[in-house]
C-alpha cells in the first residue's frame, strides 16, 4: 500500500489550519492567531505556503476603518485536505492489520 501524504498538510500547524478551515469555511487571521496561539509571523509563513499551493485564497478587508485579514479555503484545499485525511487513515488501517 502506498502512502502518498501531502508535503504541505503533513506539518502539524497546516493541518490544524487547513481543518479549521474545512468546518469554518472563512475565518479571520485574527481568530487563527488566537485559537492557536501563533505569533503574527509564523501564522504569516503558513498561510504564505497553503496559499501558494493554493489551499487558501486571502483577502484584506476594511473593518471599522481597520485591516483585516480574511482566510477561505478553495476548493482545491478541501479536496486536498480531504485526499489527506484518507491517506492518514489508509496509514493507520495498515498499522492496526501489522500488529
Amino acid at each position: 500500500m502506498d502512502l502518498n501524504f501531502d508535503k504541505i498538510l503533513h506539518q502539524p500547524h497546516r493541518a490544524e489550519i487547513m481543518r479549521l478551515l474545512v468546518h469554518e469555511g472563512t475565518v479571520s487571521f485574527q481568530v487563527l492567531k488566537e485559537e492557536f496561539e501563533f505569533t503574527d509571523g509564523n501564522l504569516s509563513t503558513h498561510l504564505h505556503t497553503l496559499e501558494k499551493a493554493k489551499y487558501v485564497s486571502l483577502e484584506k478587508i476594511y473593518e471599522n476603518n481597520r485591516p483585516k485579514t480574511i482566510v477561505k479555503i478553495t476548493p482545491k484545499g478541501e479536496e486536498s485536505f480531504e485526499t489527506y485525511v484518507e491517506e492518514i487513515k489508509k496509514f493507520i488501517q495498515k498499522y492496526e492489520i501489522v500488529n
